[in-house]
């Protein structure tokens, strides 16, 4: 699934193609998405001038004068600029055309992903309202998230996954930074001192601004808003590692289960 150094990458790669264009037709093949593509999406959006593109947690916001365009990529989806006459492939859901004569194309194999439109405020979205700070913000600190999870028994890695504490950090990124930090991820979050968790989301946001530059990570079907896959990968340290050494100490790495996701830690660096 794309994370948010991916949504990012995306939204980077498209904003000089999008702002100031002005949307000329719309093509929608297949509407069945997570949620229907709107059937007055043409309606909404042709005729009129695209002034931004944003990004909320792994939702991505092109701004009109008039409302906005929410879109997510699911877990296969991804938003590249093509030609007119580019081939049209089989996962081709949506062509968003513009005057500068290119298309922004939908590509979901799964159709996980949603295009939706906004009238009001995004932020008051049901999607959108509940989510926590974003991770490279200077709301999100060290005290937040140690007031945070003041009390609280869950593991550290679920603590930093929860949306509602901390928008964004998915499961690779997580991994990653708890290894970094040294911190086990089945630790109790109510338990972890204020400076550890000031190492741990300053490591956060070096983890995710790293793979935002080198253009978000290649897993299965991801590819930026430019068309290229991410290069991260290249350098995980514990994610998809699990049974192999540890790059600082030559243990193994283990890997579990938790909340059903993969978590790779190292038992010596770790604690």
């Amino acid at each position: 699934m794309p994370e948010l150094p991916e949504v990012e990458t995306t939204r980077l790669g498209l904003a000089p193609h999008l702002y100031g264009c002005r949307v000329q037709g719309v093509i929608v093949r297949n509407g069945a998405l997570r949620w229907p593509v709107p059937e007055a999406l043409g309606e909404e959006i042709v005729g009129y001038e695209i002034s931004a593109i944003k990004r909320r947690g792994k939702y991505l916001l092109i701004a009109f004068g008039h409302g906005h365009l929410m879109i997510h990529l699911g877990m296969s989806g991804s938003l590249t600029m093509v030609s007119q006459q580019a081939p049209v492939g089989k996962h081709d859901h949506v062509d968003i055309a513009l005057d500068s004569g290119l298309i922004l194309r939908f590509n979901d194999p799964r159709r996980f992903g949603s295009i939706l439109w906004l009238d009001d405020d995004p932020a008051q979205h049901p999607l959108l309202k509940h989510l926590g700070p974003e991770p490279l913000s200077a709301e999100f600190t060290g005290q937040y998230l140690h007031t945070t999870a003041r009390k609280r028994t869950l593991p550290v890695k679920s603590l930093v996954m929860d949306s509602r504490i901390v928008v964004g950090v998915g499961n690779i990124y997580a991994n990653e930074a708890l290894f970094i930090s040294g911190i086990r991820p089945l630790s109790k979050s109510g338990r972890i001192s204020l400076s550890r968790y000031q190492v741990l989301v300053e490591t956060i946001k070096n983890v995710l601004e790293s793979a935002i530059k080198q253009g978000g990570t290649t897993l299965r079907d991801f590819v930026g808003g430019d068309g290229r896959p991410g290069y991260f990968k290249q350098q995980l340290q514990v994610y998809g590692r699990g049974g192999l050494a540890c790059e600082r100490c030559d243990r193994p790495l283990k890997e579990i289960r938790l909340a059903n996701r993969s978590t790779v830690y190292c038992t010596g660096c770790q604690r």
